[in-house]
Formats: structure tokens, sequence, C-alpha cells
């Protein structure tokens, strides 16, 4: 009868998978202000979001995907919302944080695919830019994030316009 060889750490690490998937979600309520950040961009808006951050609702997605795919808590974790240092702070430093975190164990995204929950405002015209904006941070080519957004036809608490969500998909790759 033949016998298996015994499991070794090389064996195992090449049995690893070399994908890994996460989601995000995140979600701001409106409140005073003249724009929102989206993916990075300053939009323009007749208010802004209550939050401790810059509350950009798809970084925040987009950065719990990264940290779920590999199993590295949420954002939250790193980033305490009872933390003065993060009082303001720009979302796209936390982006980098995570791809940090992503390159230092060895992976980096592979794909990006978000979408913004809200009435208002129209994502559609700030889309390349949050794409590019996103890609660069990232350094991954601009056509590997997907920016798109959708509407709840009202209902909800994005159908009263009373907020912004966000929700985002991620794989990762082995480098």
């Amino acid at each position: 009868m033949p016998t298996t060889p015994a499991l070794t750490e090389s064996t195992a690490r090449n049995q690893e998978p070399r994908m890994r998937i996460g989601q995000g979600f995140d979600v701001h309520a409106f409140g005073e202000g003249d724009h929102i950040m989206l993916g990075g961009v300053r939009v323009p808006h007749d208010r802004g979001v209550l939050a401790h951050s810059d509350g950009d609702v798809v970084l925040h997605a987009l950065c719990d995907a990264m940290l779920g795919a590999l199993a590295l808590g949420d954002i939250g974790e790193h980033f305490p919302p009872s933390d003065p240092r993060w009082k303001g702070a720009d979302s796209t430093d936390f982006l980098r944080h995570c791809d940090a975190l992503l390159r230092e164990r060895g992976w980096r995204v592979g794909n990006a695919d978000v979408t913004v929950v809200c009435e208002r405002p129209k994502v559609g015209p700030h889309a390349l830019a949050m794409r590019e904006r996103i890609a660069g941070v990232l350094g991954v080519p601009a056509d590997t994030v997907s920016i798109k957004a959708t509407t709840t036809e009202t209902l909800g608490f994005t159908g009263r316009r009373e907020g912004i969500a966000a929700q985002a998909i991620v794989l990762v790759r082995a480098l």
C-alpha cells in the first residue's frame, strides 16, 4: 500500500490559495457641508457626511474588503473612531495602510469592484477620477478598479437622501 509523504511547510505553502476574495460595506449619514469624498475625490454636493474621518464610503468599504480578504479585521480595528488621530483623516491614508498590510504578507489587489448606493450626488461623472485615484494609491492599472452606482428607487435611508452607502468586493493575488 503506497504511503503519503509528510506534509512539509514548503508543501503546505504551495497548497495555499494564490487568490482570496474580500467584501466590505460602509454607510454614512448626510450632514452639513458642501461636498463629500468618494474614492479619494472631492465631489460637490449640497450636503456633507457625518463621520470621524473624511467619511469616504468608497474607500472605507474598499479597505474593509482588503482587510477581509486576509482576515485582518476591519477598518474600525485599524483606525478606531475613538482615536483623535483619525479625526478628519484623509481616507486615502487608510487605503495606503491596508495596501501595505497586504504587500507585507505577500499579496496585492488583483481587482476591485465598488458599488455606491445613493440618489444624489450622481457618481457617474466622477467615476473615472475615482478609479484613477484608487489605482494610483494601490499601484495597479485603472482598468482593475470598477466604480459604479445604483439607487434604491427612493426606498430606505438612501432613497430618502439621508445618507450614502458603498459595497466593495476585492480579489487579492499572491505576489
